[in-house]
């Protein structure tokens, strides 16, 4: 069918597609990162939905091994987050929004699973 067609028809159903820029695509699995680096992504927004289309080949890695953030995960000027994976921006955003130190903040922060507002809640 002829692209131009298929788009005016797609455009009478009320579907508009989009084509994303993407640099990687991860896709968890409680086995398995799936990665697409480079893939061709298609947003289809049709009645309210949005629903995506990846084309490419992942690479198959060890669940959390991919390091969205950093490129290699090296980062020596925080040790923290590799010590309780707690940013050491939200303990700072906790500590001053709940009026406690950093390590208050660090342990509410670990009690509610990285939750911000539970632990601000919970330290107020």
């Amino acid at each position: 069918m002829n692209p131009r067609k298929m788009k005016q028809m797609m455009e009478q159903m009320g579907i508009d597609v989009t084509e994303l820029d993407v640099e990687e695509v991860v896709i968890r699995t409680g086995d398995e990162d799936l990665v697409f680096d480079d893939a061709q992504v298609t947003r289809m927004d049709a009645q309210g939905q949005q629903t995506y289309q990846v084309v490419g080949e992942p690479d198959s890695r060890d669940p959390g091994a991919t390091a969205l953030e950093g490129g290699d995960g090296s980062d020596a000027g925080d040790d923290s987050d590799e010590d309780d994976g707690i940013p050491e921006d939200d303990i700072a955003l906790v500590a001053e929004n709940a009026g406690v130190d950093a390590g208050t903040a660090r342990e509410a922060l670990a009690e509610t699973d990285g939750d911000l507002a539970a632990a601000i809640a919970n330290l107020e």
